[in-house]
């Protein structure tokens, strides 16, 4: 029931929230939001089996899908489209599914979170395989959709995980693993997009970022594999490169340039001295890892 659930309980330092003025309304919100990534810490080590799946699903032609409703499903799909300019993969390889579909991105669909049925669909449309890894968010850890894709995605074979801000939360029981982040009652009450939302995505930055490290999309902090386009991302490549090898802005630009403005070979030309074909060679070699390569 509802009323059983965190993410719905009062919060009783904000009883008294439409008495407050502006600046104590937000005072209020930043001490509640400082807690966040503080409940986040128990629940690591089940992240890293997050990460370490994701790594092993790409080695393995597969994928990382998203699946959630209202804020959850979007908070998926923003992080699924952030992953082709950052580490420049296709957008086949990071898929974000949201209940009700691509509309439900801006405007709520009704019912569409409580079919079973819909998250199975969603999956057999994007045909599903063993290789990738389904990670089922639900703020509440009982949403319908999320709970029909994760029972047919452990029926193909593939890895599933649950992520939810409560305790033993009902999508913890269909997933391989299991996250539950219990960040607290919300300023407003029942409102997920706040603390709860906030600590999923913090949860996904973190599932992304070090899956992509972990398959050679980043040189130190450097987002080697960026996809330049726009002209911010394009001089963005460039003092990656400057940074990665500390040549000149002039030298970076005209190996940029005669790499195809592909960041990664541009740097392994710089460092080893050689051709862009010999530096593309070195990259396969070396699975895409430019500290192998040197």
């Amino acid at each position: 029931m509802l009323e059983n659930l965190s993410t719905e309980k009062r919060n009783e330092k904000t009883l008294h929230l439409d008495e407050l003025d502006v600046n104590e309304v937000l005072a209020i919100m930043n001490e509640e939001d400082s807690k966040v990534a503080e409940s986040i810490k128990p629940a690591l080590p089940e992240i890293a089996k997050i990460v370490r799946g994701t790594i092993n699903s790409f080695n393995n032609g597969g994928r990382l899908i998203y699946m959630g409703a209202g804020t959850s499903g979007r908070l998926g799909v923003l992080d699924a489209v952030e992953c082709v300019p950052t580490f420049g993969v296709p957008k086949e390889q990071v898929v974000g599914l949201i209940a009700g579909g691509d509309k439900a991105f801006v405007e709520a669909v009704e019912g569409a979170e409580d079919s079973v049925q819909l998250g199975e669909d969603d999956l057999k449309a994007i045909t599903l395989t063993e290789n990738d890894i389904v990670v089922g968010i639900a703020a509440s850890g009982r949403t319908p959709y999320v709970i029909g894709g994760l029972d047919y995605a452990r029926s193909v074979g593939a890895v599933t995980a649950a992520i939810s801000c409560n305790q033993d939360a009902a999508i913890s029981k269909h997933a391989d693993i299991q996250v539950e982040v219990v960040p607290g009652a919300e300023v407003l009450t029942g409102s997920t997009r706040l603390k709860a939302g906030t600590a999923q995505k913090l949860i996904l930055n973190m599932i992304s970022t070090a899956a992509m490290v972990g398959v050679g999309k980043v040189y130190g902090n450097l987002m080697v594999d960026v996809k330049p386009t726009n002209e911010k991302l394009e001089e963005r490549a460039k003092r990656i490169i400057m940074e990665a090898t500390e040549c000149t802005y002039e030298e970076a630009s005209k190996v940029y340039l005669e790499a195809d403005k592909h960041v990664k070979t541009a740097i392994v030309m710089l460092l080893t001295h050689t051709t862009k074909e010999d530096a593309e060679q070195k990259l396969v070699a070396s699975n895409g890892f430019v500290r192998k390569t040197i």
